[in-house]
C-alpha cells in the first residue's frame, strides 16, 4: 500500500470476524463458493431514510396528490376513462431513415495525463480472486453477487494498492460495488483505536448518495465500519451529531458537507485517506465546481482519488488534474457504448400535433408499455401534471423532482422500486447513477439537451444483460440530437407511428379533465398559502 496512506498495513492474518452476532453456530465454517439458500437482498432501501409521508402531510396539515385525484374521481358522476384499451387502429413501426450526419467526437486526448494501465485485468471468475477478506466475500454472497462485473475485476485490485484512479463504464455495470470493496476492505486495516473520517464520497444529487449509501451499508454489514450519510432534505442536526461521532465513511452532497464543515465545531477531513468523486461530471453540471475544488483543498494531499465520470469533458479533464496523482485510466466499456439489448425508437411529434403530445403519451402507456417505466419530463411542473392526468386516467404513477420534499422523493423511489406503481414520472434528477433492477422501459416525454442525457436516461434500462426499450418523443426543434441518437444506434433505431384512432380518444379525455387538473392545482396552491401563514404566525409567537 503507498506509505502515504494513515491505514496500518494488512497482514497475511485474516481479520477476526465477530461471529457471535452473525453466525448462529460459531464452529461452523462459512464458504462462500456455496450459493445461499436464503433470499438475496437488495442493495437498495429508500424508505429507511426519513419519515414517512403520511406522517409529514398530518405534521403539516396537507394531503397527498393521490388524495386529491381520488376525491376528484369520486365526484365524478360519470367516468371520462373507458377502460377498454383495445383500439382497432395498430402503432406502426419502420426503420428510422437519417438525414446528413454530423460528426460527433468525443473530448480531446487525455491518454498522455494518465499512467499506463497495462497490468489491469477486466476479467476475474470470482470476488475470492481479488484477493477481498471473508465478510466482504459473504457480504457479496448475500447480495447475489457471484461473478466481478468487467469494471469491478479492473478497479478493486489496483484500488487496493492505494492509486488514484479514473473509471468509467458502461451504465448497470456495478461502479458502486468497485469503489466501495477495495475501499471497504482498506478499512477493515485501519487504526481502530483513533477514531476518524477516512472516507469521503461525493455524488451529484440525494438519490444517488441514498443509494451509494445504502449499498455501502449492505456491503460492510458483516464488519464494524460505520457510514454517514449527510445530504439536504434530511434532519442537520442528527447528521451534525453523526459526523461528530467520527463515521468511518462519509456520502455526501457537496453542498450540505461544506456546510457542515463550515459551521459544525469538530468536524474536518484532517485524517481523510480516500476521497472518491461519483459522476464527477454530473457533479460539474450541476454547478458544484466550486464546492468540489473548496473540498477537495480541504482534504489531505496525501490521500487516495478516485473519480468515476461518464464523459470526459474539459471541465472534468481539469478536475482530474487537480485532484488526481498519476491516476490510471480503467474503461472497462465506453459509457456511450449502446447495450446489445436495448431497442431504441423514436416517435416524431411534428409542429403541428405538439399540443397532443401528452395524448399520444398516454396512448403508449396505457396499451403499449404498461409497468415497470420512467418517464423524463423536461420540467417539475410538467412532471407534476403528468401524475394527475395519469391519476385521473386511472394509470398507477409516482413523480420525482425537485418540487417534492426528501421523504415524497424517497417515497416515490420506493413505490416504484416495489412495484406499487407502474410508471415513474420524473425529471432529470433520476437519469444518474440509480439503479432500481427490472425496469423495462424508458420514455423520454421531454427530449434530452445532448446526447450525454440521452446516454444516461436510457440507461436506466437494459441493464446486466437485461432487455429494455427507450421511446424518445422528438420535435422539429431536435434534429441535432436526433442525428447523434440514429448515429449511436445504427441500423437498429426504429420510428414508431402511434395510431391516430388512439390519439385522437387521448386527447378528447385529457381535454375533459382539465378542469379536475386546474381544481387539483387550486387546492394545493390554497394548501401552500394556509401553511405559509401558519409559519409566519408560529414565528411571531
Amino acid at each position: 500500500m503507498d506509505s502515504g496512506f494513515i491505514f496500518e498495513p494488512p497482514s497475511d492474518e485474516e481479520i477476526e470476524e465477530p461471529q457471535s452476532e452473525y453466525e448462529e453456530d460459531q464452529g461452523e465454517e462459512v464458504d462462500v463458493e456455496k450459493p445461499s439458500k436464503r433470499a438475496k437482498q437488495s442493495p437498495w432501501d429508500f424508505a429507511a431514510y426519513s419519515e414517512s409521508v403520511s406522517d409529514e402531510h398530518f405534521r403539516r396539515r396537507t394531503t397527498s396528490v393521490d388524495f386529491k385525484i381520488t376525491k376528484s374521481l369520486q365526484q365524478r358522476s360519470v367516468p371520462i376513462v373507458d377502460n377498454d384499451h383495445s383500439d382497432s387502429e395498430l402503432d406502426q413501426h419502420e426503420d428510422y431513415k437519417p438525414e446528413d450526419e454530423d460528426d460527433f467526437s468525443n473530448a480531446g486526448d487525455t491518454k498522455s495525463f494518465f499512467a499506463p494501465a497495462d497490468g489491469a485485468s477486466f476479467h476475474a471468475n470470482s470476488f475470492m480472486e481479488l484477493n477481498l477478506s471473508r465478510p466482504l466475500l459473504r457480504a457479496c454472497e448475500a447480495l447475489g453477487y457471484s461473478k466481478p462485473t468487467p469494471i469491478q475485476a479492473a478497479c478493486i485490485p489496483l484500488a487496493l494498492t492505494g492509486r488514484d484512479i479514473c473509471g468509467s463504464a458502461i451504465t448497470g455495470s456495478g461502479k458502486t460495488a468497485a469503489f466501495a470493496l477495495p475501499t471497504l476492505e482498506r478499512l477493515l486495516y485501519r487504526p481502530k483505536r483513533i477514531p476518524a473520517i477516512r472516507v469521503l464520497i461525493l455524488t451529484p444529487t440525494r438519490e444517488l448518495a441514498v443509494q451509494v449509501h445504502s449499498m455501502i451499508e449492505k456491503i460492510a454489514q458483516f464488519t464494524d465500519i460505520r457510514c454517514c450519510l449527510v445530504v439536504g432534505g434530511l434532519s442537520t442536526k442528527m447528521q451534525e451529531t453523526a459526523l461528530r461521532s467520527m463515521p468511518d465513511i462519509v456520502v455526501a452532497t457537496p453542498g450540505r458537507m461544506i456546510d457542515h464543515l463550515r459551521n459544525s465545531m469538530s468536524v474536518d477531513l484532517d485524517d481523510l485517506a480516500v476521497l472518491i468523486l461519483d459522476e464527477a461530471d454530473r457533479l460539474l453540471e450541476l454547478g458544484f465546481s466550486a464546492e468540489i475544488h473548496e473540498l477537495v483543498r480541504l482534504c489531505p494531499k496525501r490521500r487516495q482519488t478516485m473519480l468515476f465520470s461518464a464523459t470526459l469533458t474539459e471541465d472534468v479533464d481539469e478536475l482530474i488534474k487537480l485532484s488526481l496523482t498519476k491516476p490510471l485510466r480503467l474503461s472497462a466499456d465506453p459509457s456511450a457504448k449502446r447495450p446489445s439489448t436495448l431497442t431504441e425508437e423514436v416517435v416524431r411529434i411534428r409542429r403541428m400535433r405538439e399540443v397532443n403530445q401528452e395524448a399520444v403519451l398516454l396512448s403508449l402507456c396505457s396499451k403499449t408499455f404498461t409497468s415497470k417505466v420512467i418517464i423524463f419530463s423536461g420540467t417539475k411542473q410538467a412532471a407534476h401534471r403528468l401524475k394527475i392526468l395519469f391519476g385521473l386516467a386511472a394509470l398507477k404513477a409516482a413523480e420525482l423532482h425537485g418540487n417534492l420534499t426528501q421523504a415524497q422523493r424517497l417515497e416515490a423511489l420506493e413505490l416504484f422500486r416495489k412495484q406499487h406503481v407502474d410508471f415513474l414520472i420524473a425529471t432529470d434528477v433520476a437519469a444518474r447513477g440509480l439503479d432500481i433492477i427490472g425496469v423495462q422501459t424508458v420514455i423520454n416525454y421531454a427530449c434530452p439537451r445532448d446526447l450525454t442525457s440521452y446516454v444516461h436516461r436510457v440507461g436506466r434500462t437494459a441493464r446486466a444483460g437485461r432487455e429494455g426499450y427507450a421511446v424518445t418523443f422528438v420535435t422539429d426543434n431536435d434534429r441535432s440530437l436526433l442525428k447523434a441518437i440514429a448515429k449511436r444506434a445504427g441500423s437498429k433505431l426504429k420510428s414508431r407511428i402511434v395510431a391516430e384512432q388512439s390519439i385522437t380518444k387521448w386527447s378528447k379525455i385529457i381535454e375533459q379533465m382539465e378542469d379536475q387538473v386546474a381544481a387539483i392545482l387550486q387546492e394545493e396552491r390554497e394548501e401552500r398559502i394556509l401553511r405559509k401563514a401558519e409559519m409566519e404566525a408560529t414565528k411571531k409567537i
